[in-house]
């Protein structure tokens, strides 16, 4: 009886040294916590979270703005100084598959992804292994590779002109990166281009002004940074983005998007352009899409409108770079400083759209999307995503950031005590995660 009882006894010691063995070989190679990378910010919220009688009224109010511009789905968070006190998804993420937004649905962000981009560049700087007065081209500069230049002051370009637009980069031929079919026709190309030869292709245009001189936005030259920040660190640009800045501010569900609807993340939603034209993909496939799914090359965007990310992480992350004490940041205080600088009236903040009236605003918007995020230093900061684009561009954008405010407004006294980024408060909804579920009629 003693002999069975120690063969079953060494039996469990084998078995549990196999499991550990397994557990600790399997554990993802990340420089973080694991119980921090296990604590999703995405997966852990809900809209039942911030079910409070006192934004009530501020819902309704969003609600009906939906209704107004036929918004199919939305999502906000907000914060007071680095607490998280409200998030919440509202109307649709996927109308077609009757799945209501939830609070960790991940949208495309357009041009806000300037700011995620502009955050890589500085820890690079706080890292040592780049300068905003690097130069870009030429036989000294980061890009070295390219040897071909139209205008010799292409030379004189620098990360920090790139950072705020003043790159001097012609548009004349339109904006490149929605122009990927001309430009395979311009360039005799049979395949989609790569980000070197849309690069090439604008480097073969006279620049329009001097390096440093007039701003003018381009998106070309943030797909430019997305190339030095791979040359000066080394990696793929995702993978020194999620791994230096996104996984240690705690966002661990902010990608590089896909193409096409099939081809979407877990908790991202469906995109809806203004209108149901189809303009011809940018394979060169001579196939008609919609813009959003296949017309537009929205992964090759890269740094300059590719990220996918929820309003919630958005948050986080700008927690992660304001220089307030409750969450770490990211980069240096000088890095945090020098992103809302800005020399001359006119120019752009790095990247950051505009800084004023201590508030820093950025925003994005393309067929199928809006994004709208404002830090204030003092008050309430948020982030409003929508997967619906309006016929307006970039002015309907801009008017977000007014609605947003006056639904605020609506809210008399804000609850104490709540940060959801580091505590869930209880709910009595059974299936407060439930994907399917009928959305709020409007009134």
């Amino acid at each position: 009886m003693r002999r069975f009882a120690a063969m079953i006894l060494t039996v469990l010691a084998i078995g549990g040294v196999i499991y550990l063995h397994r557990i600790i070989t399997s554990a993802p190679s990340i420089d973080a916590d694991p119980e921090e990378i296990r604590y999703s910010l995405n997966d852990s919220l809900s809209n039942a979270l911030s079910d409070m009688p006192e934004t009530k009224s501020m819902e309704q109010y969003i609600k009906r703005w939906m209704a107004r511009h036929n918004i199919r789905g939305a999502s906000l968070a907000i914060m007071d100084g680095e607490q998280l006190i409200y998030c919440k998804g509202f109307g649709w993420a996927d109308e077609e598959m009757e799945r209501a937004a939830e609070a960790g649905d991940i949208y495309r962000i357009a041009s806000a992804s300037k700011l995620i981009t502009a955050i890589g560049v500085m820890k690079l700087c706080d890292q040592g292994k780049l300068s905003l007065d690097s130069k870009v081209f030429g036989e000294q500069g980061i890009l070295s590779h390219f040897t071909e230049f139209r205008d010799k002051r292409t030379e004189n370009i620098t990360v920090r002109h790139l950072l705020n637009h003043t790159s001097g980069f012609s548009r004349r031929m339109g904006d490149l990166m929605f122009r990927i079919h001309d430009v395979m026709d311009w360039m005799e190309l049979s395949t989609t281009p790569t980000s070197d030869q849309i690069i090439a292709y604008q480097l073969g245009l006279r620049l329009r002004d001097n390096p440093g001189g007039s701003a003018q936005y381009s998106n070309v030259g943030y797909l430019v940074l997305s190339r030095v920040i791979e040359q000066a660190s080394g990696m793929s640009y995702e993978e020194y983005l999620q791994t230096n800045v996104l996984w240690p501010a705690g966002c661990y569900d902010m990608h590089i998007a896909e193409n096409y609807y099939q081809d979407r993340f877990p908790h991202e939603v469906k995109y809806y352009g203004h209108d149901d034209e189809h303009i011809e993909s940018y394979d060169g496939s001579g196939a008609m899409r919609l813009r959003e799914y296949g017309g537009n090359n929205i992964k090759g965007l890269q740094g300059a409108g590719a990220w996918v990310a929820s309003s919630v992480e958005l948050m986080r992350l700008v927690a992660s770079i304001d220089g307030k004490p409750d969450i770490p940041d990211v980069i240096s205080p000088e890095s945090v400083a020098e992103m809302k600088n800005i020399r001359r009236k006119g120019d752009y903040a790095l990247g950051w759209a505009r800084y004023s009236g201590g508030s820093l605003v950025r925003t994005g918007t393309m067929s199928g999307t809006c994004a709208y995020i404002e830090n204030r230093e003092n008050g309430l900061s948020y982030a409003f995503l929508t997967n619906t684009s309006s016929y307006r561009g970039a002015t309907f954008t801009n008017s977000i950031g007014r609605m947003v405010r006056d639904a605020m407004a609506r809210v008399k006294e804000w609850p104490q005590g709540r940060d959801l980024f580091v505590s869930l408060p209880a709910t009595e909804q059974e299936n407060p995660t439930d994907s399917v579920a009928k959305v709020d009629e409007v009134s």
